[in-house]
């Protein structure tokens, strides 16, 4: 079964609603209030080692309003199109970095790589409004995106960060707890990433802070700090929002199987 897209020139958006999922497919280990309904504002679960467990299906929340006409397809985070919108005067670019996103906004993001099909990056894995699954062990947390089923490791194991490694779309990842804060540092990142729609940059030279919290059984918070001093003057943080999404599953979907865009793109 895979999701097709109603517009072809924003084949990242392309997915149908998670309620068109995999029909009633029971969670098992879900809290309940007495009349029976999933208890979203009970406790996080925890594992064995009495961490909180992320594990489980989480979207962003849907804070961008659909225009009067609808959403032309899926209900959109304000972070997928602009990361910085919450800070106040926005991003601190350096100058270069700010010519660069007025450029890319002019273009209506024509030439961000995720409408070409390539992969979305570290940032835009959670902005996206495909769902993502984490899935938890002791020394490793793994972040499974439904779109192009592609996946992101996260070491708990107490390595370092590789001092010089090889440029990737979602870089290197390790943490280390923190308390109930799961603390992930991240570098390796392939220079020209686009952070948002907005094509914010990001460079080689960035390294991106991670805190995850799960303050409930519904509810997960990641609070990412971007350093990068190439593209901007000093390090800034935003906070991103999940809620966990129940009885489902995630499907095989791979934009290529549905892009009409690239080759236009390409030639242009």
């Amino acid at each position: 079964m895979i999701r097709t897209t109603a517009l072809a020139a924003l084949s990242i958006l392309g997915a149908a609603a998670v309620e068109g999922q995999w029909a009633n497919r029971p969670v098992s280990g879900v809290p309940r209030t007495s009349a029976g309904a999933p208890d979203l504002q009970a406790a996080a679960l925890r594992t064995q080692d009495g961490k909180p467990d992320f594990s489980g299906i989480w979207e962003g929340v849907k804070n961008r309003p659909c225009p009067p006409t609808g959403c032309p397809d899926q209900q959109l985070t304000n972070e997928f199109m602009n990361l910085g919108i919450g800070l106040p005067g926005g991003l601190p670019y350096q100058p270069w970095a700010l010519d660069l996103m007025k450029q890319r906004r002019a273009q209506s993001g024509q030439r961000d790589p995720s409408s070409v099909c390539l992969p979305l990056g570290l940032v835009k894995i959670h902005t996206s409004p495909f769902p993502r699954k984490i899935v938890q062990t002791p020394g490793l947390l793994l972040i499974l995106s439904e779109r192009d089923t592609t996946f992101r490791q996260i070491f708990i194991d107490g390595r370092p960060l590789p001092e010089d490694p090889g440029p990737t779309w979602n870089g290197y990842s390790t943490a280390r707890w923190q308390g109930d804060v799961l603390i992930v540092e991240s570098n390796g990142f392939r220079d020209g990433t686009w952070l948002d729609r907005d094509g914010d940059p990001l460079t080689e030279g960035a390294r991106i802070t991670e805190r995850f919290r799960r303050p409930s059984f519904g509810r997960m918070e990641i609070e990412m700090t971007v350093n990068d001093p190439n593209a901007y003057t000093k390090p800034w943080t935003v906070t991103m929002n999940f809620n966990i999404v129940l009885d489902t599953e995630l499907l095989e979907y791979y934009c290529t199987d549905n892009d009409k865009n690239a080759a236009k793109i390409s030639r242009e």
